[in-house]
């Protein structure tokens, strides 16, 4: 989840019943600022040259235009900087925001007072037009529940389906002959795009046993319409946590214009074709009849728990649809470019992928037993983490760990991606991609590598505590069948400038900025 970029403060009140008002507010704060920065351009120098200048009023706003396009690195750096890697971010007004990478902070927001820290108002309002009552956007009895019926997708006989059935069938049936037409043609294709629609089609498979054909070559066009839709939903929607003043995209919405009007018609886009859905699943479990017991995807589990409220269970999709479809591209993507940038360790993956498959897949047994891909792709996410950082709002006062004072409603957001580049959790060496680091010699004396899991709440990158992502086990298993089908026959070149690196930009997940450009070429 991202960082919420605006103020607590402005949401303890009714800000609609004089618009005037509303509109007054922001104009009256960009007035003075161009009338503090024109009187007032000496200023007292920071505490120290690596943390910007807190003003009266203004807090550290100035600061936080400047690097508004890189807030992702820049609050990254906070918090490296910091010595109990902690920063309290000033805000205009008085308000404050915590960034932490201490993982003893992690574990006392995620675990031990996990009541304390919630989604809280914030981020519910601001992406309700998008998720509603989903899973991800709720706290409390709604959230349980949801969680609970959720789980019961997650064992290991829907997993060993999912890979055998499912991502199997997306990958030998469009991944690899649309990888294979791309290295016949030697054209220039987006590989971000394209995990995106080989995950998107796998979870509308596993999940609502529906295919959405969204990486077929022969597009049926409204699939094609609500999966871009879907995609600006998202855009705009984690946008709106840009926009320093949240009032500004209220206002925007009461209106109905730019990005809010475009919003509502990529909303009205994705709901009404999850309606479809939901509603042909209904059809479906009328006509079989089926138990509970006997429902054999996650919508199925939803649609016969009792729940009739067709709104909340196009929720359910809609949320599940983007923890399936973001996550696990984001990683894939991120993950292709940093082998190509450290071939040895593709060439370890790679010999690693034809001594445990079989001459021509690898299986469900086969992609468990490979530990030193499992350690590379760890190392991927450790870098590039698909969700970069996640808020949290004090629900009343508190003291963190490393004696940080929280007050009531304050924003706490644990860092994972800075948290994955901290010297005193990974060594002096953490910028080499090194996926030794999550091994160990397996103790039989054999050649063989050990995994050696992290300490989940020094390594969030799944969440932790009872919010801890249930998708883990199957995001990794689809994560190594796709490594090991693509590097069996394929090598991913990066098309892009030679030694340009890409730019690490989040919406509600990681993306590179432009997508990401490859050639494929076909190993001989």
């Amino acid at each position: 989840m991202i960082s919420a970029s605006f103020f607590s403060a402005l949401w303890r009140f009714d800000l609609f019943p004089s618009l005037s008002h509303s509109i007054l507010f922001p104009s009256l704060f960009i007035v003075l600022s161009v009338v503090f920065l024109f009187f007032f351009r000496s200023s007292p120098p920071p505490p120290s040259k690596n943390f910007p200048r807190v003003y009266p009023i203004f807090g550290s706003y100035f600061s936080f235009f400047v690097n508004i396009k890189r807030r992702i690195d820049w609050t990254a750096d906070l918090v490296r900087n910091s010595p109990s890697a902690t920063y309290v971010f000033h805000r205009p007004l008085g308000d404050r925001q915590v960034f932490t990478g201490n993982p003893a902070n992690v574990e006392h927001i995620l675990k031990t007072h996990f009541g304390t820290y919630e989604k809280g108002g914030i981020f519910t309002i601001t992406l309700r037009d998008v998720l509603g009552d989903g899973i991800f956007n709720i706290d409390g009895e709604s959230w349980k529940f949801q969680r609970q019926v959720a789980s019961h997708e997650f064992n290991t006989r829907s997993l060993r389906k999912f890979v055998e059935n499912v991502v199997d069938a997306e990958l030998n049936e469009r991944l690899v002959p649309l990888l294979a037409s791309a290295a016949k043609s030697g054209s220039v294709i987006d590989m971000e795009d394209i995990l995106q629609r080989f995950a998107f089609d796998n979870i509308c498979k596993i999940a609502f046993g529906f295919d959405a054909e969204y990486l077929s070559s022969s597009l049926p066009q409204p699939r094609a319409k609500f999966a871009e839709a879907f995609e600006d939903a998202v855009r705009i929607s984690s946008a709106r946590f840009q926009e320093f003043f949240s009032v500004i995209w209220r206002i925007k919405r009461f209106f109905n214009v730019g990005s809010e009007k475009r919003l509502r018609v990529a909303v009205s886009e994705v709901r009404e074709f999850a309606k479809k859905i939901v509603r042909e699943k209904k059809r479906e479990l009328s006509e079989k009849s089926l138990p509970e017991s006997a429902a054999d995807d996650l919508l199925s589990r939803f649609l016969s728990s009792g729940h009739s409220d067709e709104n909340f269970v196009i929720d359910i999709v809609i949320s599940f649809i983007l923890a399936g479809r973001d996550t696990t591209s984001a990683a894939l993507t991120w993950y292709f470019w940093l082998l190509h940038k450290n071939p040895e360790v593709e060439t370890k993956v790679r010999g690693e992928i034809m001594e445990k498959s079989n001459a021509h897949a690898a299986g469900y047994d086969d992609v468990k037993e490979m530990v030193y891909t499992h350690a590379s792709l760890c190392e991927s996410m450790r870098f590039y983490p698909p969700v970069p950082l996640d808020t949290k709002v004090a629900m009343s006062d508190d003291v963190l760990e490393d004696g940080t004072v929280v007050k009531k409603g304050m924003r706490v957001t644990y860092h994972t991606y800075a948290m994955g580049r901290l010297e005193q959790l990974w060594g002096k060496d953490w910028p080499e991609f090194r996926p030794e680091r999550w091994l160990r010699a397996a103790e039989d004396g054999s050649e063989k590598w050990a995994f050696v899991n992290r300490d989940a709440f020094a390594y969030p990158v799944f969440n932790a505590g009872p919010r801890v992502c249930l998708g883990k086990e199957m995001a990794f298993l689809q994560m190594k069948r796709v490594v090991a089908g693509v590097l069996r026959q394929f090598r991913v070149v990066p098309a892009g400038e030679e030694g340009r690196e890409p730019v690490f930009i989040s919406y509600l997940s990681s993306k590179m900025e432009g997508g990401f450009p490859v050639r494929i070429e076909v190993r001989k």
